[in-house]
This record gives structure tokens, C-alpha cells and sequence, in this order.
């Protein structure tokens, strides 16, 4: 049996908050912020997920969104532990948001570009030809 391991997360929800901005001592750009994905279903609930960027998508993250933005991210899901002040054992369980990418135009939303995301593209002009006199086939 082969052994497989992946890891990919991807989310697409609206930012809770402003992200802000750090730098490691070593001046590494990070950010952490959170998500609200909504879940399916009747109910109103939704999911807030943590979540974290290092370098130039943290430096994107924080340049083009704010709270309440949608945001799309892809990443993987990391887990780690440490001891508190008071030596109690603690969890967090993030994503690690590799890839961030605008959902909505700032029309739409309250974060992102004047154009919409995507766009159809014209369609293209054709003029009437009178007559098939002059045409090859």
C-alpha cells in the first residue's frame, strides 16, 4: 500500500478583523488573523478559523484587506504546542496561508480592486457583409 501524506486547506470566508502587520527580530513579514466561513445549512453559524502568513502574503494580506473582507486562502493545516508562564501545555491549530486571493470587487464588498475580480469579456464586433460576391469560397 503506498504512503501518502497531504496536507491542503482551502478557505474562502470573511476577515474578522484588520490584519496587522509584525516583523520577526529577524524581519521576517508575518500576520495572523482569522476567518468566518459559514456553514451549509439552515442554521446561521459559522466557523472562525486562525490562521497565518509569512513574508509576501502576509505583506499582501495586510495591503489589500481589511475586516470584513472576503478573502480566498490556500495553505496547510499546522498544529503546535508549548508551555505557558504558568507551565500548563497548550494547543493551536492554524492554517498556514501560503497563496491569498481576492473573492469580490470593492464595489461589492468592503475590501479589494475597483474591477471585479473577473470580468466577461465583450463580445466581439462583427459588420454585415451585403452580398457573397466577393467571397472565396
Amino acid at each position: 500500500m503506498a504512503n501518502l501524506n497531504l496536507n491542503k486547506a482551502i478557505l474562502g470566508g470573511r476577515l474578522t478583523a484588520d490584519p496587522e502587520l509584525k516583523q520577526t527580530p529577524q524581519g521576517v513579514s508575518v500576520t495572523t488573523f482569522s476567518i468566518a466561513v459559514n456553514r451549509k445549512g439552515k442554521d446561521a453559524q459559522a466557523d472562525f478559523i486562525n490562521c497565518v502568513a509569512w513574508r509576501q502574503t502576509a505583506d499582501f494580506i495586510c495591503k489589500y484587506f481589511k475586516k470584513g473582507s472576503s478573502i480566498c486562502i490556500s495553505g496547510s493545516i499546522q498544529t503546535r504546542t508549548w508551555n505557558d508562564q504558568q507551565n500548563n501545555k497548550r494547543y493551536a491549530t492554524e492554517v498556514v496561508a501560503d497563496e491569498a486571493f481576492f473573492v469580490d470587487a470593492k464595489t461589492e464588498g468592503v475590501g479589494g480592486f475597483d474591477e471585479p475580480a473577473f470580468q466577461t469579456p465583450a463580445a466581439p464586433k462583427f459588420e454585415e457583409v451585403q452580398g457573397d460576391d466577393d467571397l472565396p469560397f
